[in-house]
C-alpha cells in the first residue's frame, strides 16, 4: 500500500459521475484514468474529497489517479483538497480533460494557462488559486459544424468511433505516462500534434 504522505503526482481525470455519462466525449479525462488504472494494477476505488482515488506507482512513480464526483462544472474543491492532502504543490498536479475548441483526436500538453472557456478547469484555478499545473487537452471538436456544444459533450460516442476513441484515450494514457517520467517539456515534444489550421497561439 502507498503511503498518501508519499505520494509524488496527483493525476485528475475530470468528468461526471453515472452510467449515462461513461461513453461521451466530456468524460476522456476518466476514460484515460481508467486505461492508466488498468495498465498498473491501480483500483480507483478510495472515497477521499468528493472523489474516487487510486494509489499506486506509474513509472516508478507514487501517484494517485482521481476522478471527482462532483461533477465537472464543480471538480475544484475536490482537486484543491486532494492536493492539500497529499502535500503535493500545483507543478505536481496534471489535469485530464476534454476541449471542444481542438479537433477530434488531436492532444496538447501544457504546463499552465488560462481556462479556455473549459468550466471544470475554470473550477480548479478558482479552487487552488493559481493557473499553473499541467493540463493535458484531449480535443474533440468533429469535422461538422455543431450546433449545441454543451448537447454534443454529453452524447454518447458512436459505435463507429470505438476504434478511435480507444486510440485518443490510449495516446492519452501514453502522454500522462511519459509527463511522470519525462517531464512535461520532453513531452510536449513527443504527443502535441499541430492540428490544421491551428495557430500557435491557440494551442
Amino acid at each position: 500500500m502507498v503511503d498518501t504522505r508519499e505520494i509524488e503526482f496527483l493525476i485528475v481525470g475530470l468528468g461526471n459521475p453515472g452510467g449515462e455519462y461513461e461513453f461521451t466525449p466530456h468524460n476522456l479525462g476518466f476514460l484515460v484514468l481508467d486505461r492508466l488504472a488498468e495498465a498498473h494494477a491501480i483500483r480507483i476505488s478510495r472515497k477521499e474529497n468528493m472523489s474516487r482515488v487510486g494509489l499506486g506507482a506509474i513509472r516508478e512513480k507514487r501517484v494517485a489517479l482521481a476522478k471527482p464526483q462532483t461533477f465537472m462544472n464543480l471538480s475544484g474543491p475536490a482537486v484543491a483538497g486532494l492536493l492539500e492532502r497529499y502535500g503535493l504543490k500545483p507543478d505536481r498536479l496534471v489535469v485530464v480533460y476534454d476541449e471542444l475548441d481542438l479537433p477530434w483526436t488531436s492532444l496538447r500538453i501544457k504546463p499552465k494557462g488560462s481556462a479556455a472557456g473549459h468550466n471544470g478547469v475554470k473550477s480548479v484555478i478558482a479552487s487552488m488559486g493559481t493557473n499553473e499545473f499541467t493540463r493535458m487537452r484531449l480535443g474533440i471538436h468533429p469535422d461538422r459544424e455543431i450546433g449545441d456544444g454543451a448537447k454534443f459533450v454529453l452524447a454518447p460516442f458512436k459505435r463507429a468511433q470505438k476504434q478511435e476513441v480507444d486510440e485518443v484515450v490510449g495516446r492519452g494514457a501514453a502522454a500522462i505516462e511519459s509527463i511522470i517520467a519525462e517531464g512535461v517539456a520532453k513531452s510536449m515534444t513527443m504527443f502535441n500534434r499541430r492540428a490544421e489550421g491551428l495557430q500557435p497561439e491557440e494551442e
